[in-house]
């Protein structure tokens, strides 16, 4: 494995390569995550990926993990992060169409980078999709009132605001019960939750566009990441299987699952 970095305009994107015979993967966090943050959360394993011969290229959104970024909110709008990804994947896969995985943040940089550039990929896989549409708007407000009161008080304060929720159910029945703290530098956690409370998923018509087979993997009973959500992307797209996580080991499965509809 390779660990480098790639300058995108305000950033500097930190990724890893995990080389093998196969076509490239591209795998993609969450909102508040990172490469480190998955390990530490400990839930989603794309060990099966690599084991199955492909070439994994893994990084931190800007602003997130080990990448940098800048105090402009509209830099981390799922439609300029996909324009982070395109970029990334001219330099680290500039001759091939790349299968991708996407997870909540991950799933909305995806789908705006599958329509802008449909030939750069050739499966997606959507974990987790966050809200969108008519349910991005209560989600928006949540995370503007997060910013403020980062901003305000101090991320400290949105730390212990955030431990007070519990667990979502699968997770902690799973016996994942420890939520790994923001890993975002302090002094850009406004920015960033400004910035995704600001962004959505592109417009229905331009989702419908995308031609790709694509794996929808939800987990149920998260507000912030309605089955809702998976089920319209299902009726959009025109080669979409469904597959909701219901249970703990339906999550430990993903991994291999996701080889499975990749291979």
């Amino acid at each position: 494995m390779t660990d480098q970095t790639f300058p995108v305009p305000g950033a500097e994107l930190s990724y890893e390569v995990h080389e093998g015979a196969g076509p490239t993967v591209v795998q993609l966090h969450g909102l508040s995550s990172s490469r480190a943050g998955e390990a530490a959360a400990g839930f989603f394993d794309w060990s099966p990926v690599a084991a199955a011969g492909r070439r994994l290229v893994r990084y931190d959104a800007r602003g997130h993990g080990r990448s940098t970024g800048r105090a402009e909110p509209a830099d981390y709008a799922w439609s300029h992060l996909a324009e982070d990804l395109l970029a990334l994947l001219d330099a680290v896969a500039p001759t091939e169409a790349v299968d991708a995985i996407g997870v909540s943040m991950g799933v909305g940089t995806l789908l705006h980078a599958a329509v802008i550039a449909p030939q750069r990929f050739r499966r997606l896989v959507l974990v987790i999709p966050p809200t969108a549409w008519a349910t991005r708007t209560a989600q928006g407000d949540a995370y503007r009132q997060m910013a403020d009161l980062a901003e305000q008080h101090g991320v400290d304060a949105l730390l212990r605001a955030m431990s007070a929720y519990p667990p979502l159910p699968i997770l902690a029945e799973g016996g994942w019960t420890t939520a790994p703290a923001p890993d975002i530098a302090a002094d850009l956690v406004p920015t960033v939750f400004r910035g995704a409370a600001a962004t959505d998923f592109p417009a229905p018509e331009a989702v419908a566009s995308i031609r790709q087979p694509v794996l929808l993997k939800p987990w149920v009973g998260d507000p912030g990441h309605p089955v809702s959500t998976s089920e319209r992307l299902e009726e959009l797209l025109p080669d979409a299987l469904l597959e909701p996580m219901a249970r703990p080991d339906d999550i430990r499965a993903l991994g291999g699952r996701i080889a499975d509809f990749l291979r």
